[in-house]
């Protein structure tokens, strides 16, 4: 009889950032560990993010209605029973994945939770008295997790196209020649981790007005994509991209970008898996907050610099003090001179 292979369950339900965050770990993982089955719990959407995934790696999907509240709950972990689980890795540690967690530890299977170390981050983020000591990487701390589960990895990812090409993709774009490929998305999730748009503006102003610079704008929703047509008919060599590419050509266009700019948000850790630099602007979070780029280098960080950073963790719809300096204080000619100098390597 074929001796069983070991199955390892990976919780990881949202966001999307978040999700992209874990897989320089699972593909490090899955390559060191041949045979385990790596199983990762996440919703349906996040799946297309695992693009030349190595074969040992599959996914259990949660739907947001069969899986909701408790009953819901119960559906899920009844599916999981299926799945013959012997490690469970909890990336999520939020209430949902405590159940699960729960679960598995009755039954007696090792179970690892990464530790968000909620009091540090408090320490960092509170208005007064700010402790602003670094917060170790999330991406570091879900390998710990792993360790603490006797599956070590070394951190061996290069990026989702390092040995395979890009994925093909129909768009209509200019002859590339000597042209430099520069990506801008200039939207995030919560208003204070938003680079003011009137500045991102004038970031695209400068960098249109030289010759040789293509510039792609990536975002969605409807007020998204209507700001970037509207860049896109007055800026020359500018293309918006909502509508045009699904997620996976999205991913295999920013991989042949010269560079990408970005807030602190999803697109910021696209583009760190499609092993590119990336220009990040912070706001109302910081890098110390643990959540860069996979790989990025620490001056492509662009940071103000003033005492009230960072003032969130994840992001809010206001600046608490109503200055919002931590943006307004970065000037676009930085941002453009960053962009140059990594151009220029």
């Amino acid at each position: 009889m074929k001796k069983k292979e070991p199955t390892l369950l990976i919780i990881r339900m949202s966001a999307l950032g978040d999700v992209a965050m874990t897989i320089p770990v699972i593909y490090s993982l899955a390559m060191q560990y041949p045979q385990y089955r790596i199983k990762v719990l996440t919703r349906p959407l996040f799946t297309r993010l695992f693009v030349n995934a190595p074969d040992n790696i599959s996914f259990i999907t949660i739907d947001k209605d069969t899986h909701r509240g408790i009953w819901g709950m119960l559906k899920l972990i009844r599916l999981l029973r299926k799945e013959e689980i012997d490690k469970v890795a909890d990336f999520h540690n939020v209430l949902r994945s405590w159940c699960i967690d729960s679960y598995f530890r009755i039954i007696g299977k090792p179970v690892s939770i990464v530790r968000k170390q909620r009091s540090k981050r408090k320490a960092l983020t509170r208005r007064h008295n700010k402790i602003k000591i670094a917060q170790r990487s999330y991406i570091l701390r879900y390998f710990d997790v792993l360790e603490r589960l006797e599956l070590p990895a070394a951190p061996t990812f290069k990026s989702l196209f390092h040995d395979t090409a890009p994925i093909p993709f129909s768009l209509n774009i200019p002859a590339r020649k000597e042209a430099k490929w520069i990506g801008i998305a200039p939207f995030a999730r919560y208003t204070n981790k938003s680079y003011p748009l009137r500045l991102m503006q004038e970031v695209i102003r400068l960098l249109t007005r030289k010759e040789g610079y293509t510039v792609f704008l990536f975002g969605g929703g409807e007020k998204e994509t209507g700001i970037l047509k509207e860049w896109e008919t007055i800026y020359p060599a500018t293309i918006a991209l909502p509508g045009k590419l699904s997620l996976e050509e999205e991913l295999s266009l920013m991989s042949q970008l010269d560079v990408m700019v970005s807030m602190d948000s999803a697109n910021m850790h696209l583009a760190s898996l499609a092993g590119i630099p990336v220009v990040s602007i912070w706001g109302s979070t910081t890098p110390l907050c643990g959540f860069s780029g996979w790989n990025q280098k620490e001056e492509n960080a662009i940071v103000a610099g003033t005492s009230c950073q960072p003032c969130s963790i994840s992001g809010a719809e206001g600046c608490p003090l109503h200055h919002f300096n931590c943006m307004k204080k970065i000037a676009p000619e930085r941002i453009c001179r960053q962009i140059e100098k990594n151009i220029a390597q």
